[in-house]
């Protein structure tokens, strides 16, 4: 018996008391993904990047472990609500222009004292003081740098298109209008290199577009340790008491982590460990969160249906984007059809072994947005389903 196929035993005796659809987080991946992401900081802090992960219980467990600190969250309102709900250190990763939540935010010392939020332009800052409703809480503020690399003199970008902050200058000019408006304080630095950490550098049957990412990627690496280290220079000559620098992914721990200017890791996909992640050289993990779908139809020889299952991840519409059946072994999309939202063919001599009822196991492209499908995790430890707890969803919040 292969190790995926002891792997589905395991599954289907876990859940065997459960119908599908249903999601699960295998605890002994799970864990073992975190220790190999500690691993390859180095002794770095990593803040776990909760759009990635999208469970309370589970953002609770991975900052149970020594290493871990803090929270990267994707939304003012999930914010706000985790630091009611006893998360003390809270980064949003993104800006905001939530006038409500800006205004809780403002009026509260608990909240303002938890919640670091993103600016990368003074019109934010504006907007944040227009919401204030009165509020006179300082506000905590992390500056986005751009990492993208911009080869041939700028003609060319390389990399997500996020904040117009790019040089030294930029920033630290940014840091400079920040402490010029009263009530609010720089804290950090966030540099996220998502054409470094998200993009899998050994695609299958593509060997020269694989190594023109490894080049790519090393090139970039060299030209953005090099700029953050002056972007950070540059800032604590205007705040001294910069409390962090954050910077990476799961795709590019160990080497954002050797950047000494860089104080912490933020990272998260490496929990799960979904299906983009496995075109990488620089880590493997072992797929730890996953979703079942039943059999409903037996079409023909070599074909099952199962029930929905056509549930595609965000980004630029392709394959990649789609979960991938995983278990068992041998099963692949019908190419007229693909994965639908109310059933989906599936071909293979495996489909001929499976019975109406019985699970097949797929695997997201990405992490967290498999918990926007589910409203509760089933987490399960050996064969054995050792609790359920419940999503962002099942707890009734669709944050984005």
């Amino acid at each position: 018996m292969t190790a995926r196929a002891a792997d589905r035993a395991r599954y289907d005796r876990a859940t065997a008391h459960l119908d599908a659809p249903l999601a699960i987080v295998d605890l002994g991946a799970f864990d073992a993904n975190a220790d190999d992401m500690l691993r390859r900081a180095g002794g770095k802090p990593i803040r776990v990047a909760s759009k990635s992960v999208r469970c309370r219980a589970l953002l609770e467990r991975v900052l149970a472990k020594d290493g871990f600190a803090g929270v990267m969250s994707f939304t003012l309102a999930e914010s706000l609500w985790l630091a009611r709900s006893g998360f003390d250190d809270v980064l949003l990763a993104y800006p905001s222009a939530d006038r409500a939540r800006f205004a809780e935010l403002t009026n509260d010392p608990k909240l303002a004292a938890a919640v670091t939020v993103m600016i990368d332009d003074p019109a934010q800052l504006r907007l944040i003081d227009e919401s204030r409703s009165g509020g006179r809480e300082v506000v905590r503020v992390c500056l986005e740098l751009d990492t993208s690399l911009r080869p041939f003199g700028g003609r060319m970008r390389v990399g997500a298109r996020r904040s117009p902050l790019h040089s030294p200058a930029q920033v630290a000019d940014m840091a400079r209008a920040v402490a010029r408006r009263p009530g609010f304080e720089v804290v950090g630095i966030m540099a996220y290199e998502g054409h470094v950490a998200g993009v899998g550098d050994s695609v299958p049957g593509r060997p020269l577009r694989s190594r023109a990412v490894r080049l790519m990627q090393a090139t970039a690496r060299r030209e953005l340790a090099e700029r953050r280290a002056a972007v950070v220079r540059a800032v604590r000559d205007v705040v001294p008491g910069l409390e962090f620098v954050n910077g990476g992914g799961t795709g590019s721990v160990q080497f954002t982590a050797a950047e000494e200017c860089v104080t912490e890791i933020g990272a998260g996909s490496g929990l799960y460990v979904p299906r983009l992640f496995d075109n990488y050289t620089s880590f493997s993990g072992r797929p730890a969160a996953l979703f079942a779908q039943p059999v409903v139809r037996r079409p023909g020889v070599g074909v099952v249906t199962v029930l929905g299952g056509g549930y595609p991840a965000s980004g630029v519409a392709g394959r990649d984007r789609l979960p991938v059946p995983y278990l068992p072994e041998g099963l692949r999309y019908d190419p007229q059809e693909g994965p639908g939202e109310v059933q989906t063919p599936l071909l293979g001599s495996p489909a001929d072994d499976l019975l109406i009822g019985d699970k097949v196991w797929f695997r997201h492209a990405k992490a967290g947005e498999l918990c926007e499908r589910f409203d509760a995790l089933h987490l399960v430890q050996g064969d054995t389903v050792t609790e359920t707890v419940p999503t962002y969803r099942g707890e009734g919040h669709t944050f984005l």
